[in-house]
């Protein structure tokens, strides 16, 4: 027989918070949750602010790979977005990006999705080389947790 999960055990975030915000009325459709596109928005947000420091230049989305809702977001939830990199090649940066919603003292995953971010060169005319290939980045993670990614 095996022990009901604590919440101790559950699963956590995985990677760094990179954007926290509270969805507000104004972005509800007409079943009153948060429109999805709105919860894309700031998951981009989140994973380009992530793919930007990593570059240490601008960067753009060219690509969602997966998107995956679990449930609906509602007025007044608290949306944490946590990134991870997770590979980094000569002119693009792949990231993965986990929406979770802290909705009365309870947190919970929303939303996951795959990204894909390009370096470009100024001007923003052709891509540049992804500076820091081969860096470790260290993420700060909420709960004192201290993780390190190639």
């Amino acid at each position: 027989m095996t022990a009901p999960e604590s919440i101790e055990t559950t699963t956590a975030p995985k990677g760094r918070l990179s954007i926290r915000t509270v969805a507000m009325p104004a972005d509800t459709n007409p079943n009153g949750h948060i429109f999805g596109g709105w919860l894309m928005s700031q998951m981009d947000l989140a994973g380009g602010t992530h793919a930007y420091q990593r570059a240490k230049g601008r960067v753009v989305t060219v690509a969602v790979d997966a998107m995956e809702f679990h449930q609906p977001v509602e007025v007044g939830d608290e949306l944490s977005c946590y990134t991870d990199i997770i590979r980094v090649g000569r002119t693009s940066i792949a990231i993965r990006v986990e929406a979770w919603v802290r909705r009365r003292c309870l947190e919970v995953t929303q939303a996951q999705g795959d990204q894909r971010h390009l370096h470009l060169r100024g001007g923003g005319r052709r891509p540049q080389e992804a500076r820091g290939a081969g860096r470790r980045v260290i993420n700060g993670a909420c709960r004192g947790r201290r993780a390190t990614s190639p």
